[in-house]
């Protein structure tokens, strides 16, 4: 249980969640298969072994199962042809844009009956101590999937994008100008620069020494960066991007051998994995915020 790519919401202070109350609300529900001609099917489902909810040190872990259909333009591309060949052929006329539309949209209903459904699940993870939501996903479609669903199950766990004092781009910027991480923070060898005018011109920099005045020439003439390869306490590697999510996550081995040593089977190891990446996500992110000037309280 190790997350990999985040984004961080705000929790309002006065949320009253439990892990009872969470799995409640969950189990209404549920994720279901998708029927009929059903293209897709969002619930909930377990996080771990037969458990919508799993908790621990007040931190709460859910996930949202998405089924879909999978049906290629392709081959539905393909049936219409072949039925509009057999219409011309039999009718003697040629078959107009609005009839071929029509002939589409009747296969793509016979066909998603029979259509192959993928299961994909995307974790979330309440931290009620430090009051925060957090998404492992890689792409903003797949949280705002999970916030849609959560805030349709849950009518008062009111949450926010988390915005700090300085913006990620300016502060990354100064510190790669300034050859200065952060307290607690190096920077690794990875970087996005991108131009502020129209042509919003990028430079990427991959496994590559960013020491050099060559990356000082491109910020001297106006790039900024839009995503910095860090490592943070020699614990946890990343990547910030400007949007303030953190991508690419990877536990060292020195946190990672911890629950190695300790679990004896496979479910005291999901419990011992759980707790330490809370544990070590939750103290990166007061470093981090601190980093970026402190949280903007009253950002909308």
């Amino acid at each position: 249980m190790w997350f990999k790519n985040i984004f961080i919401f705000r929790l309002s202070a006065d949320n009253s969640i439990t892990p009872e109350k969470l799995n409640e609300k969950l189990a209404l529900k549920p994720l279901l298969a998708c029927s009929g001609l059903d293209k897709q099917s969002r619930g909930w489902v377990p996080c771990h072994s037969d458990k919508l909810v799993h908790s621990a040190n007040k931190q709460i872990l859910l996930a949202l199962g998405v089924e879909q259909k999978l049906l290629p333009a392709t081959i539905i591309n393909r049936f219409a042809k072949e039925r509009i060949a057999d219409i011309e052929a039999q009718q003697g006329y040629k078959v107009g844009r609005k009839e071929a539309k029509e002939i589409k949209e009747a296969i793509t209903e016979e066909l998603l009956p029979r259509a192959f459904a993928l299961q994909r699940t995307t974790y979330a993870w309440l931290d009620t101590v430090n009051g925060y939501l957090i998404i492992d996903a890689a792409s903003s479609a797949k949280t705002e999937e999970l916030l849609e669903l959560l805030n349709k199950t849950l009518d008062d766990l009111p949450f926010k994008p988390l915005h700090t004092q300085i913006s990620p781009v300016a502060a990354m910027t100064d510190w790669l100008a300034g050859n200065n991480a952060p307290a607690g923070f190096t920077i690794d060898r990875e970087l996005e620069l991108r131009a502020t005018g129209e042509s919003k011109a990028t430079i990427r920099y991959a496994n590559h020494a960013l020491e050099g005045d060559e990356i000082l020439k491109h910020i001297a003439t106006g790039k900024r960066v839009t995503r910095l390869g860090m490592t943070w306490n020699d614990r946890i590697s990343f990547v910030l991007t400007e949007q303030m999510q953190i991508k690419r996550l990877e536990f060292l081995d020195i946190i990672k051998e911890k629950s190695t040593a300790l679990a004896d089977n496979a479910d005291e190891m999901f419990e011992l994995d759980f707790t330490l990446m809370t544990g070590e996500l939750a103290k990166m992110f007061t470093d981090l915020i601190e980093a970026l000037g402190g949280e903007m309280v009253n950002s909308n």
